[in-house]
């Protein structure tokens, strides 16, 4: 998987992205990761990215123009061919207006062999970089950042981690949290896993006793089966408290019903 980040920071990755699974992806060749300095692409003696928009308004706007010099040096396919998935490529833009970065997007980029990642910056980008280059505009949050380096960073890693060889334990990533499938599927006959599309269930190390603070009986007694069904209530419960969206399309056996039922009663009184 080829990443390239388009930017007017490119010092900013000398950092995030050379440490743990993406700096072990990167030197195993599994990933490579290309910083393009946007301002190398200008054609003015102050190398300007930016302006004011038509119409009035606060504060600059990313000029179209090095974008589009840019992004169509990297010789990317046409933009009809990748809205098509006619090819495995894709031209994102990081934007606060774009569709919600998402486990199951992840999924869908992990299936690519190239992305470009446009960083957006000031008060915006040129509304023809999202119309006419870009085949996505993508948003880590509902929240405004300064730019979108950060989500550039965040979408490396979630990417990463999903491409077969990056974990050590491949069933990892599919028991983590938001790793959402449409059916349950147990990890293996010896899995203790069992939250799958759910917030992850809690999780315990030694010392069995900390500060007072016991270990559940249950994950000491080496009864796989208890382990199991403990763990997919405490999923249940943690995701019905704090994402209760989550729960929404996922597969639920009529055993979790009960359990969500159970919840929801004690809920209420």
């Amino acid at each position: 998987m080829k990443f390239e980040i388009v930017t007017i920071f490119p010092d900013f990755f000398r950092g995030p992205l050379d440490y743990g699974i993406v700096r072990r992806a990167r030197e195993s060749g599994l990933i490579e990761i290309l910083v393009h300095d946007l301002r190398a692409f200008t054609a003015d003696k102050h190398r300007t990215v930016d302006d004011r928009p038509f119409g009035g308004g606060e504060g600059m706007v990313l000029k179209p123009e090095p974008l589009f010099e840019c992004v169509e040096s990297l010789g990317v396919a046409p933009r009809e061919a990748r809205i098509r998935r006619a090819v495995k490529e894709s031209v994102i833009l990081l934007s606060p207006q774009g569709g919600i970065f998402t486990q199951k997007l992840a999924q869908e980029l992990a299936a690519l062999d190239r992305m470009v990642l446009i960083c957006g910056r000031y008060e915006g980008v040129d509304e023809r970089v999202a119309e006419g280059l870009a085949d996505r505009e993508v948003s880590i949050g509902d929240y405004v950042l300064s730019g979108g380096e950060l989500g550039a960073a965040v979408i490396v890693d979630t990417v990463t981690r999903l491409l077969p060889g990056a974990l050590g334990n491949e069933a990892s990533a599919r028991q983590e949290s938001f790793s959402a499938t449409q059916k349950l599927e147990p990890a293996g006959p010896d899995s203790t896993c069992s939250s799958t599309g759910l917030l992850d269930y809690p999780h315990y190390t030694r010392p069995a006793d900390f500060r007072g603070m016991a270990v559940p009986d249950v994950l000491i007694g080496g009864n796989h089966e208890q382990i199991r069904g403990w763990r997919r209530r405490k999923a249940l419960e943690k995701t019905f408290r704090s994402r209760p969206d989550l729960l929404q399309g996922q597969a639920l056996s009529k055993e979790d019903r009960k359990i969500l039922a159970e919840i929801a009663t004690k809920k209420t009184n």
